[in-house]
């Protein structure tokens, strides 16, 4: 069930109760975007809109571990190998007339803004967790130095790196 933009930024700790019923009030009366009041009526973060958005999203797009799934060659040149790294994304075909592409909740607005400005064709969003989407993103845009661990950061603890490594057949560091 997808839970509101307000309902989220309040869960978070963004805004208060009282802000929440502020904010339900002026877009009763203005009709626009609840982020888009809740920045300028109480000066929330862009950012934190942005997060509570994406979360909204993941609540009820399809979430699938790009590596079992098929991906289309036909679609590997949308994008170069480090627009794929970069805005951690990966084409994986078409569905009708749009472009799946797979990402992170946490890379899905940076996905979304680099496609919408560069990609050629109309995109719909599929979700995917971190690791398996870098996974795939190194089969299907390899690049000498990105790795899973460099898609994860220097926060991954070094027995979930190891994991990782083993289940690409790497074995532990």
């Amino acid at each position: 069930m997808r839970q509101p933009i307000g309902t989220l930024l309040l869960n978070r700790g963004v805004i208060t109760s009282e802000q929440l019923k502020q904010v339900l009030e002026r877009q009763r009366q203005t009709q626009r975007p609840f982020g888009e009041i809740a920045e300028e009526l109480l000066g929330v973060r862009a950012k934190d809109v942005e997060r509570a958005w994406a979360e909204q999203y993941a609540q009820t797009t399809r979430w699938i571990d790009p590596t079992l799934e098929h991906v289309d060659p036909a679609v590997h040149d949308l994008i170069s190998r480090r627009q794929a790294w970069q805005f951690r994304m990966l084409p994986m075909g078409y569905d009708g007339s749009e472009l799946m592409v797979c990402t992170t909740q946490e890379g899905l607005v940076r996905a979304m803004n680099f496609a919408a400005r560069q990609v050629p064709v109309t995109c719909y969003f599929v979700l995917s967790k971190l690791d398996h989407l870098a996974e795939a993103l190194m089969r299907h845009y390899p690049m000498e130095g990105m790795t899973v661990e460099a898609l994860l950061g220097e926060n991954v603890p070094q027995i979930g790196a190891d994991l990782v490594r083993a289940r690409l057949g790497g074995g532990a560091a």
